[in-house]
């Protein structure tokens, strides 16, 4: 594309940290499967981050970083908590009933994308017959397919109702690192710290061209995970080329940085069109997406000049921002929603 676009953080390229560290393994050889120096240097690198002895791996895509994870803590007869429009539930294909060849979802309408104890426990409790798939996991998406953010106390919480109720809690991170951004929070403090089991870090909307990590916090759930890779088709042969590109994320903070430049882009966009009559936000802009409610003349008339972007949960229109938004492209948006908005508005 000659311009940015904004309808999604996946159309961004690939950061120069990323990019270099993949460089930098692809001299000479290495051994195959994830047997090389890299691959252990960055899940070394991962044990740093969290402050623990986290066991990690390497897959390709999120879809199934979220589908062997959820798969890892079921068997067939299971059901997992989410909300309605968890990305497991709207967008993978039916990919986690089918890894955990049968697990059902159990799901729950919210406004926002975010369970509560009070959700998790009703939804939990529905049913305790054998007639019905037994409740096994809790999985949240942080930051939600809305733009939301768990705090660390509503993580917290929910864990605590896991523990009480004997379920796992898994999480969905395709925009983990966004919401560490957000709140100003260690990576430890908002996983195992809080209670979450298993985390799905993702790099691919961070700054990576492909790759998530599947964080085990309790050892014990990781138990043939190898395994279940591999028969996904999920176990790398050169390994290396998934696992390099994080030690380049990690060693110098790049991770941190890519979220903290697209949330900001975020808000920089709020700000340029806050007065402008007609325009509101479908949700509070939490991290690095935004959503407006646009009439539909602004909106045919935003693609008219060019702009990409979705409709998404409630009719809203999803604008979403990655490491490398451009601030003068932002503005450029919202100067053209501007422009569209105000002969909507007399």
């Amino acid at each position: 594309m000659a311009e940015q676009q904004f309808a999604s953080d996946n159309y961004a390229g690939i950061c120069p940290e990323a990019l270099a560290a993949m460089q930098a393994a692809n001299a000479g050889h290495a051994p195959a499967y994830g047997a090389d120096t890299w691959t252990q240097a960055a899940a070394d690198g991962f044990r740093r981050l969290f402050e623990t002895d986290c066991e990690v791996f390497f897959v390709f895509n999120g879809t199934a970083a979220n589908s062997l994870a959820l798969a890892s803590l079921c068997q067939s007869y299971h059901s997992v908590i989410c909300a309605d429009s968890a990305h497991i539930e709207t967008d993978e294909c039916g990919a986690p009933e089918f890894f955990s060849n049968g697990s059902k979802l159990l799901t729950a309408a919210t406004d926002d994308g975010k369970l509560t104890p009070e959700i998790v426990r009703t939804i939990a409790g529905k049913r305790s017959d054998i007639h019905f798939p037994k409740p096994r996991a809790v999985t949240l998406t942080q930051a939600t397919e809305t733009g939301r953010v768990y705090s660390l106390d509503e993580i917290a919480a929910i864990s605590a109702v896991c523990r009480a109720l004997g379920l796992r809690l898994h999480m969905d991170g395709a925009r983990f690192a966004n919401a560490c951004a957000s709140l100003d929070a260690s990576p430890a403090e908002l996983t195992w710290k809080a209670g979450v089991d298993v985390l799905c870090f993702g790099g691919t909307k961070n700054g990576m061209a492909v790759g998530e990590a599947v964080i085990f916090f309790d050892r014990r759930l990781a138990e043939d995970f190898d395994y279940r890779c591999k028969q996904a088709g999920q176990l790398a042969s050169k390994m290396r080329y998934l696992s390099a590109p994080w030690v380049g994320m990690l060693e110098n903070g790049a991770w941190l940085d890519n979220a903290r430049h697209a949330n900001e882009c975020a808000r920089r966009l709020v700000r340029g069109i806050a007065d402008v009559p007609g325009i509101s936000l479908a949700a509070p802009v939490e991290a690095n997406g935004v959503f407006l409610n646009l009439p539909a003349p602004v909106q045919e008339g935003l693609r008219a000049r060019g702009w990409q972007f979705y409709g998404f949960i409630g009719g809203a229109s999803r604008f979403m921002f990655a490491w490398d938004s451009e601030p003068a492209r932002v503005d450029a948006l919202a100067q053209d929603i501007r422009l569209c908005a105000l002969p909507a508005a007399v």
